[in-house]
C-alpha cells in the first residue's frame, strides 16, 4: 500500500472521529462544562487581581491559609462521591428507585462527616496558632467549606447533565463576585472572601436539591443506607485523601513553617498555574462518566476513547504549561500586582505541573478507576503523597515557597510514571490496548 493512500485513510479515518466526536454526548457535556469554565476564568480575572490589591499579600496568605484547611474539610466531607457516586449514578441511570437510595445515603453521610468536621475544627481552633490570633478567618472558611462540600455536581454529572451543572455553578460565581466587589475594601475584610463564597454555594446546592427532588423520591436517609454509601466510596476517599497531600493542602503545610506573606506569594502562584489547568477539566470531566458507562459494555470502545482523551489531554497540557513558563512575569504583574514578584520563580517552577496532571487524569482517573484499578492507583497516590509531605518538610522551612513548588512537582512526576509503569505491567495501556480486539464485556 503506497504511502498516499496511507496518509488520505489516516486523513478520513481522523475526519470521522472528529465528527462522531463533536456529535457525541462527551463533547456535548465537555461543551457546556466549559461555559462554566469560561465563567471560572472570568471571575477570578476580576476577583483575583481585585483581591490581591486590597487584601496585599499578609491578608492574601491568610485567606489561602484558611481556605487550604478548609479544602481539608471539604475532602472529609465529600468522601471521594465526585467519584464514586459520580461512577454508581452513571451505572444505574435508569433505575430511579435506585438512584433515591443513593442520593438519600449520600446526603446522610455527608451530614455525618460534616459534624465530625466540625469536632475537628474546634481542635484545631486552639492548636495553631494563626488561628488563635484570627478566629474569624478560621470560621468563615469553615463555613465556606460545608457549604461547598453539599454541592451536587456528583449526582447530575452522572446522568450527563452538564448544562444544568453549569447554570448552577454560573450562578454561584456571579453572586460570590458580586458580594466580593461589594463588600471587601481591606485587609481587615479578608474573611468576608470565604463567608460569601460559602452563601454562593449554599444557594447553589439549594437549587439542585430542588431539582432532583423533582425527578426522585424524597427519602430520608438511613443508617444501612449511610453505611453502604460510606464503604461505596471508601476507595475514592483513600484517593482523594492521599490526592491532597500533595495538591490542596500545599498552602496549608506551607503555613505552617513560613509567615503569612511568603504563604501569599505561594498562593497567587498556585492559583495562577491552577487557572490554565482548569481549561482541561471540562474535557475530564465530560469523559469520565462516559468512560465508567463504556467500561461496563466494551472495553475496546472504552479504550479508544481513552486514547482520544489522551491526545488531547497531553497536547493541551504541554502548550498551556510553556505558555505559563514563558508568560509568567507578565501573569504575575497583572493578575497579582506589585509586591508579588517572588511568586514569579514558584509560577514558572508549577507549570510543569500543566502537563503532568493532564497525563495522569486521564491514564488515572479516566482510564484506571473506571476499570477497577483502585487499588494500585491508591497506592500510588499515598506514595505520592508522602512524598511531597516529606520533601515539603525538608524543603519549605530552608526555601520557603520556592521549596514547596519543587516537592510538589516531583510528586506529581512520580504519579504520572508510576501509573504508565502499572499499567504497562498490566497490559492495560489504553494506547495499545483493545485495537485486535472485538467489543469486550466488563464484568
Amino acid at each position: 500500500m503506497s504511502k498516499g493512500r496511507l496518509l488520505t485513510e489516516a486523513y478520513v479515518d481522523f475526519s470521522r472521529v472528529v465528527q462522531a466526536g463533536l456529535r457525541s454526548s462527551v463533547a456535548r457535556n465537555a461543551a457546556s462544562l466549559y461555559v462554566v469554565h469560561f465563567v471560572n476564568y472570568l471571575v477570578p480575572l476580576i476577583m483575583v487581581p481585585y483581591l490581591a490589591r486590597v487584601l496585599g499579600p499578609r491578608a492574601w496568605g491568610l485567606v489561602a491559609f484558611a481556605q487550604a484547611f478548609g479544602q481539608y474539610l471539604i475532602l472529609i466531607v465529600e468522601y471521594g462521591f465526585n467519584l464514586s457516586a459520580t461512577r454508581e449514578v452513571a451505572r444505574c441511570r435508569d433505575a430511579l428507585e435506585r438512584r433515591a437510595d443513593l442520593f438519600a445515603g449520600v446526603l446522610g453521610a455527608k451530614a455525618v462527616l460534616a459534624f465530625l468536621v466540625l469536632v475537628v475544627a474546634f481542635v484545631v481552633a486552639h492548636w495553631v496558632p494563626i488561628f488563635r490570633e484570627h478566629p474569624k478567618i478560621l470560621w468563615a472558611g469553615v463555613f465556606w467549606a460545608l457549604a461547598t462540600a453539599f454541592n451536587l455536581m456528583w449526582y447530575f454529572q452522572g446522568l450527563e447533565r452538564m448544562r444544568l451543572v453549569a447554570t448552577l455553578e454560573i450562578g454561584a460565581k456571579v453572586v460570590a463576585l458580586m458580594g466580593v466587589l461589594v463588600l471587601v475594601k481591606g485587609p481587615e475584610d479578608g474573611w468576608k472572601v470565604l463567608a460569601l463564597t460559602g452563601v454562593a454555594s449554599l444557594f447553589s446546592t439549594a437549587a439542585g436539591l430542588a431539582l432532583a427532588y423533582s425527578e426522585i423520591p424524597v427519602r430520608l436517609p438511613s443508617w444501612k443506607g449511610v453505611w453502604e454509601t460510606l464503604r461505596l466510596g471508601w476507595n475514592m476517599f483513600l484517593f482523594r485523601s492521599a490526592v491532597s497531600l500533595y495538591t490542596v493542602g500545599n498552602v496549608f503545610i506551607l503555613g505552617l513553617f513560613a509567615p503569612p506573606h511568603i504563604v501569599g506569594y505561594y498562593a497567587g502562584a498556585e492559583k495562577l498555574s491552577k487557572a490554565f489547568l482548569g481549561l482541561l477539566g471540562p474535557i475530564s470531566q465530560a469523559l469520565y462518566p462516559r468512560l465508567s458507562h463504556l467500561v461496563q459494555h466494551s472495553l475496546t470502545e472504552a479504550a479508544r476513547l481513552a486514547r482520544v482523551g489522551l491526545k488531547v489531554m497531553g497536547v493541551g497540557g504541554m502548550v498551556l504549561g510553556l505558555v505559563v513558563f514563558v508568560l509568567a512575569p507578565f501573569l504575575v504583574r497583572f493578575l497579582l500586582g506589585e509586591g508579588y514578584e517572588q511568586a514569579i520563580p514558584v509560577v514558572r517552577i508549577l507549570s510543569l505541573l500543566v502537563p503532568l496532571i493532564a497525563l495522569s487524569n486521564v491514564l488515572g482517573i479516566q482510564w484506571m478507576l473506571p476499570l477497577g484499578l483502585e487499588r494500585p492507583f491508591n497506592a500510588i497516590i499515598l506514595s505520592a503523597g508522602l512524598i511531597n509531605l516529606a520533601l515539603a518538610v525538608l524543603l519549605a522551612p530552608r526555601y520557603a515557597h520556592v521549596g514547596m513548588a519543587l516537592a510538589v512537582v516531583v510528586s506529581e512526576a512520580f504519579v504520572t510514571l508510576a501509573i504508565w509503569g502499572v499499567l504497562q505491567r498490566r497490559h492495560m495501556n489504553p494506547i495499545i490496548f483493545g485495537r485486535n480486539k472485538e467489543g469486550e464485556k466488563c464484568m
